[in-house]
């Protein structure tokens, strides 16, 4: 008789019962019913006759009795198995090359110069003002320091609103927003990743000069992400830096949840025919009282979207996959807008399993590096990300065309795909398969800023690939508009930025109200005028 039996640390194994005849606790060191380590030896067919003869010695049982106990074990090796995860850390798999513990600005082997700030204090506003040749000295002077800004009630916010909408309006002229349209500003410079260590893949197969070397040694590794962006303070550093804390804290509280099942018929440690399976769960995440992610609670998996199914490989522990032409998973982020399909090209993930039963590893391939600005700029307005996290979409958008490395666009050539790969850590679980299907959870109150978001996006891309500038979308809050015009109402000096910095609201043609969406004015009344010409009215007056 045979049942599957779940195990603490993620494992579902179908076994004999008469594997279990022995009393609990007989075998103390190896704790046989439950220890890791005793199924690890009877999967081990080298350990196999020694492990035979211990049993034979502590139970003073036959040889025969022996051959058919060897017999069962070899039996529950190559029984079906599956094991699970919910995955606790997620982010950018980005190798930090300062010295364990330090700052995500120190230098360090990856970044020299330290990390890349941006809008960090006056000195670095005034450069990136004075890059427009239209500004005026006194205009770059009164945004730097807001006159009569002692005297508002919320001087911090004037500051931030007021450069944000500065800062938005880059272009080589007046009136063009530029995180729209970032081709429009000049590069301001983004220092990238020096170093030749990183995590990933090497995925075109190839060794080539400008290629990574893996921290295990591995040459012709892809992560030309890392490169682009591993100096960018906000994903820098694997303690302190904001997004990529912001990122797993708001998955932990339920924003998204990522599980991975892994199954096969041999030894879960060494199996060459087994299946990956990593996807999205409708099931927020469980923490412990420490809030930490909570080992061996059940999650359903959805087959629908955000899912792949990979063919996969098990070397003591270590889980490679197939290469595939799409790896569907969910992205990270921070928001709700941001959330969907990552959708990598040419994908793969790699799990190592440790002894804990715990993994580690990464998911990546080619991301259209278009989606990637736009999910990382959006997410609030391109101001609000750069002001308070010291990045510069537009330094980011150059950096990320100079090194993409994938996806050729059939028409012109260039690489819209740029490679990259998440990094994942992961804790035991039972993942399901629902007894319904499953679907992605949808927050109905958080749809319309999606929906902005997606126009956002889709408004961008369209400026990037023509190269013809877009205005900005009515209502989508770009622009630090209205934010701007109602945080600086009790300044004195507020007349002279509504009247001399752009805004979204003043260059198009729709009324847009306090929230930045579009105003349906009522129609006026036609104004009535005289059907008779002059010439016949003077004709009629003649006596």
């Amino acid at each position: 008789m045979q049942v599957s039996r779940g195990y603490g640390d993620g494992w579902h194994r179908c076994r004999d019962l008469s594997l279990w005849a022995f009393p609990v606790g007989a075998v103390p060191e190896w704790e046989y019913n439950h220890s890791l380590a005793f199924r690890k030896r009877l999967a081990s067919k080298t350990e196999l006759k020694e492990t035979t003869m211990a049993l034979q010695k502590w139970f003073q049982v036959p040889s025969l009795a022996m051959a058919a106990i060897a017999i069962l074990a070899q039996s529950a090796v190559a029984a079906p198995w599956s094991r699970g995860f919910v995955v606790s850390t997620y982010g950018f798999a980005f190798h930090y090359g300062s010295r364990p513990g330090a700052a995500e600005t120190d230098p360090g082997s990856d970044c020299p110069r330290g990390s890349a700030f941006h809008f960090l204090d006056e000195a670095s506003m005034r450069k990136v003002l004075e890059a427009q040749s239209w500004r005026g000295k006194l205009e770059i002077d009164n945004i730097i320091n807001p006159p009569g800004i002692e005297q508002a009630r919320l001087p911090t916010y004037v500051r931030f609103y007021v450069w944000g909408r500065a800062v938005s309006y880059r272009g080589w002229r007046k009136g063009i927003e530029t995180y729209v349209n970032p081709f429009a500003a000049p590069d301001p410079g983004q220092p990238e990743v020096t170093g030749k260590i990183a995590d990933g893949f090497n995925l075109d197969g190839k060794v080539k000069a400008n290629d990574f070397v893996s921290p295990e040694g591995e040459r012709g590794i892809d992560n030309a992400l890392y490169r682009a962006w591993g100096c960018d303070p906000a994903f820098r550093g694997p303690a302190t830096a904001t997004l990529d804390l912001r990122e797993n804290t708001q998955m932990r509280e339920g924003l998204y949840t990522v599980v991975v099942r892994i199954s096969g018929n041999k030894d879960p440690e060494n199996d060459d025919d087994a299946t990956l399976e990593i996807g999205y769960s409708p099931d927020k995440i469980v923490k412990d009282a420490s809030g930490n992610v909570a080992p061996r609670y059940s999650y359903r998996i959805v087959k629908s979207a955000e899912y792949t199914k990979l063919k996969a490989k098990i070397k003591d522990g270590v889980v490679e996959t197939e290469q595939v032409d799409e790896v569907h998973v969910p992205r990270i982020g921070w928001f709700y807008d941001q959330m969907g399909d990552a959708d990598f090209h040419k994908g793969r993930v790699r799990l190592i399993i440790g002894a804990d039963g715990r993994a580690s590893g990464l998911v990546g391939g080619y991301r259209d590096w278009r989606d990637i600005l736009a999910e990382n700029t959006f997410a609030q307005t391109g101001a609000e990300q750069g002001i308070r996290d010291h990045e510069d979409a537009v330094s980011l958008y150059y950096a990320l065309k100079r090194n993409a490395d994938g996806m050729p666009d059939p028409k012109t050539g260039q690489n819209l795909g740029i490679s990259m790969a998440y990094r994942i850590e992961a804790v035991p679980a039972h993942v399901v398969d629902p007894a319904k299907p499953a679907e992605l959870r949808v927050l109905q109150q958080e749809e319309p800023r999606r929906k902005k978001f997606e126009i956002m996006r889709a408004t961008m891309i369209k400026a990037i690939t023509t190269r013809i500038v877009q205005n900005v979308p009515p209502g989508a809050g770009e622009g630090q508009y209205p934010a701007m015009e109602r945080t600086i109402a009790d300044l004195p000096s507020k007349d002279f930025f509504l009247k001399t910095l752009d805004s979204p609201g003043r260059t198009q043609t729709e009324e847009l109200d306090e929230d930045g969406n579009v105003v349906k004015l009522p129609s006026k009344p036609e104004r009535q005028v005289n059907n008779v010409t002059p010439d016949t009215i003077a004709a009629a007056n003649k006596p």
